[in-house]
């Protein structure tokens, strides 16, 4: 099942989870470098953002299997998809694209992922 390599769920997984402590703990230092034009009001978004990935991330790192593996594609597609109407507005363009890029692509490494052999139940191989 597991040939000691680290797998992509993995590997995506420790880049989310350091992504996320990077959002939760460095909020302001990230939106001011990345996005300063996001409102004050609003930085509060990139700490609840960045304990989502954590846990997320976290139980993608312990678990990286099937049901785990596309819930979290899920959930990523979902946040990538809320970012879209955010972009006709420039004060959250930049920020938009940026979180909606990341989910975006985490979704497909995410889905990709969960369809690799080893990933699914021993009931699902063939």
């Amino acid at each position: 099942m597991d040939d000691g390599a680290p797998s992509t769920a993995r590997i995506l997984a420790v880049a989310g989870l350091t992504w996320g402590l990077t959002l939760l703990l460095g909020a302001g230092r990230v939106v001011d470098a990345l996005c300063p034009e996001l409102p004050e009001g609003k930085r509060w978004l990139v700490r609840v953002l960045g304990a989502r990935l954590v846990a997320q991330h976290a139980t993608v790192l312990v678990a990286p299997v099937r049901p785990v593996l596309p819930v979290a594609a899920a959930v990523e597609g979902l946040h990538g998809l809320s970012m879209v109407p955010l972009l006709g507005l420039p004060r959250y363009r930049r920020a938009a694209l940026i979180s909606g890029g990341i989910a975006g692509l985490s979704a497909v490494v995410l889905a990709a992922a969960s369809a690799e052999p080893s990933r699914r139940p021993a009931s699902e191989r063939r």
